[in-house]
């Protein structure tokens, strides 16, 4: 059947009291977080977390509930696990809160899992995860961020003025953790504030409530779940990371967010931290009625990989993306790469001796070979479809039959990441695929919304069980896969950013960051400015060699689509592009700073400006960005982060002028030239020794 939100749940998230909690995190002698957790949790003490058993709050309750603590061993990043448990001498409820603490990024994290007894359990609902109070102060203000859209307003910078009795309230669509809204968000008060991340690859929640005397309480979950529990089992909520910062710029804690991911929720391979790449793609997309890679044939893919070594601008990842798979039974004609995903047999008219052929060329031309698939989508009629309906999910609830035939839409099923059986299978599929094909490195996409898939398909009073099941499946998925193949990374994709939050980043990286048209320079800078306050490692595409677009979307990582077989494009402008971003990108993993950029930033008549800084050596880059429309001549730029006494030297990338002054006076402004419109500047700069000339 049809389900809603239940308006209960929401209703009582919506209803915050306001706990004492997290205001000593910062401010002066706030203790570290490591003594703040010691503080907040142990018997007799309400934990900065709640929920309600059988109706009834846990505050009224979980004091009284035996206690017990298991303090694990540090971790190989530094992180402190303890685990703290209560239980019910009634039913025998297990409720425990695993809390890391992280001593060099000063932060925490937790998250709960709740136990089933020897009888079941009452019902379970109203998690808040998070549960604390930040300290009153004459204003309260939220930073957080558009989600993803594919439109131009995609990780648009936002701030939330809150005054007494306001509440945001933040949650993304339909099952895709940051598709419309963003899990993570900076709260500022007196004296500092606190930087919140969440992870949960679905529907997670967050709230932000100031209330009548000022404090302001946070609380995060999951939307739905409403739930009681057989004996011996087991559910996991959402995890929320906490970075506290002290000072009035906001920056410290986005930038402290920024580290805080590259040292502990970003992923390696044999130890090291994955390598975001340089990607080319074989000339992405053929006219109609082709559509994406639905036309490419070896010969082609052969004759293109010649053509980038014969230029010298061999990337480090080639990327075959949708459409190198042969047509489901419905589509044999009218074919896309969409109406078939499901079918992942290699179309063998196409590549007769499979995409290994593809590789061994890539692999000789000194490149690795990415391909993308999308496993968790299954189009009705597909070859999966009829291989393992038992493994499938309808979206409102239906059981899927055995050879579904239904011509008037190519609809799709989910695949049922929860059901073990299922989850084991489509690991085998995905390891055979890759292994035929000699692919290194996978690329996952996920264009649906799960959420009626999950909750459609729940049994009655068990609601938000079936995401629980499908998320941690996932997780174990993507943790098996990089087990499996230990040299791979996992491009997450979701529709272009749809899947962003702390639990993926950990595991994947996001190359294709918006499905919004990426040849639009513009909306590119934006969108890098936008995301890049949050997270260090996101790419999109480069569509053209001229510095202005290039430079436009230069990111951590890059995906070049330019047509090699073109006039239009110059080898020569090709290779100066591969070196700025060889030079620049890296930079991108360290520290960012807004320089210029307030309100639309998607206007066409401004001028944008941001500063990539690397702390440890003194070193940067800077951006700096005059659209067509923008009357602005020159920019004034207020450098960040710089030490005051020391000498630095500019370098304008393109021309080589050279200036030099001291932190101090870049801090309090040195102006950049934009004479012409559609401008990009980039300069670096250094810490040198000597006189200011």
């Amino acid at each position: 059947m049809k389900r809603i939100l239940p308006l209960l749940l929401l209703t009582a998230f919506l209803s915050i009291p306001v706990h004492a909690g997290a205001q000593a995190l910062y401010g002066e002698d706030a203790p570290s977080c490591r003594e703040w957790v010691r503080q907040h949790f142990g018997a007799g003490k309400r934990p900065p977390f709640s929920f309600r058993y059988d109706g009834v709050s846990s505050d009224r309750f979980i004091k009284k509930w035996r206690y017990s603590r298991q303090n694990g061993p540090v971790q190989d990043d530094g992180a402190l696990l303890t685990r703290h448990f209560w239980r019910d001498p009634r039913t025998g409820l297990e409720v425990e809160c695993a809390v890391k603490t992280f001593p060099d990024a000063e932060a925490m994290e937790w998250v709960l899992y709740f136990r089933g007894g020897k009888t079941r359990t009452g019902q379970i609902n109203d998690v808040r995860v998070v549960d604390l109070a930040l300290p009153a102060g004459p204003e309260a203000r939220v930073f957080h961020a558009e989600g993803s859209t594919a439109e131009k307003k995609d990780f648009h910078p936002r701030e939330t003025v809150l005054q007494a009795g306001d509440t945001l309230w933040m949650k993304p669509y339909a099952g895709r953790s940051s598709s419309h809204a963003f899990p993570y968000f900076n709260v500022r008060t007196r004296g500092g504030g606190m930087v919140f991340a969440i992870g949960w690859t679905g529907t997670w929640k967050a709230s932000v409530f100031r209330g009548a005397d000022g404090k302001v309480g946070v609380n995060t979950g999951m939307v739905f779940l409403d739930t009681w529990l057989e004996p011996g089992e087991e559910i996991r909520t959402p995890m929320t990371a906490m970075l506290p910062w002290r000072g009035d710029d906001r920056m410290a804690g986005q930038n402290a967010l920024r580290r805080f991911i590259m040292a502990h929720h970003y992923p390696r391979i044999r130890g090291e931290k994955v390598h975001p790449p340089l990607c080319a793609s074989f000339n992405f997309g053929d006219p109609p009625p082709c559509n994406v890679y639905s036309c490419f044939t070896t010969s082609y893919a052969l004759a293109l990989v010649e053509r980038y070594r014969m230029f010298g601008i061999v990337p480090e990842v080639f990327w075959l993306d949708a459409g190198w798979y042969g047509p489901s039974a419905r589509w044999q004609e009218g074919y896309d790469w969409c109406n078939s995903v499901g079918s992942w047999q290699v179309d063998s008219t196409r590549f007769p001796n499979g995409l290994g052929e593809i590789a061994d060329a890539v692999h000789e031309a000194g490149s690795q070979f990415m391909v993308w698939y999308e496993p968790e989508r299954v189009v009705k009629d597909s070859d999966w479809a009829y291989l393992h309906p038992e493994y499938l999910l309808e979206a409102w609830g239906k059981p899927v039959e055995p050879h579904p035939i239904d011509r008037s839409y190519p609809d799709s099923y989910l695949l049922d990441l929860g059901n073990p059986e299922a989850n084991r299978w489509m690991r085998e599929e995905v390891a055979r695929m890759l292994r035929e094909g000699r692919v290194d490195h996978f690329r996952q996409d996920f264009n649906i919304e799960p959420e009626a898939f999950w909750y459609n398909n729940d049994a009655p009073g068990r609601l938000g069980i079936r995401e629980i099941r499908y998320i941690t499946g996932l997780y174990t998925f993507w943790d098996w896969l990089r087990e499996e193949f230990p040299d791979l990374f996992i491009d997450n994709c979701a529709s272009g950013g749809r899947r962003l939050d702390l639990e993926a980043t950990s595991r994947c990286i996001p190359l294709w960051r918006t499905d919004y048209d990426t040849e639009d320079p513009d909306i590119c800078q934006s969108q890098t400015f936008g995301l890049s306050l949050w997270l260090p490692v996101h790419g999109t595409a480069v569509w053209r060699d001229d510095p202005y677009v290039a430079r436009s979307s230069l990111s951590a990582t890059t995906i070049f689509n330019w047509k090699v077989t073109s006039p239009q494009s110059d080898i020569r402008r090709m290779h100066a592009r591969m070196a700025e971003f060889d030079a620049v990108h890296r930079y991108f993993m360290d520290d960012f700073h807004p320089l210029i950029g307030e309100g639309d930033l998607t206007r066409d008549d401004i001028l944008l400006a941001w500063q990539l800084d690397r702390p440890e050596d003194g070193t940067g880059w800077i951006s700096v960005f005059r659209r067509e429309k923008a009357p602005q001549t020159s920019a004034l730029l207020h450098l960040k982060a710089l030490e005051p006494d020391t000498v630095y030297e500019i370098e304008d990338w393109d021309t080589h002028e050279r200036i030099r002054k001291t932190g101090r006076e870049l801090a309090e402004g040195f102006e950049v030239a934009l004479p012409a419109l559609r401008t990009a500047r980039l300069l670096r700069y250094g810490a040198v020794t000597g006189p200011v000339k």
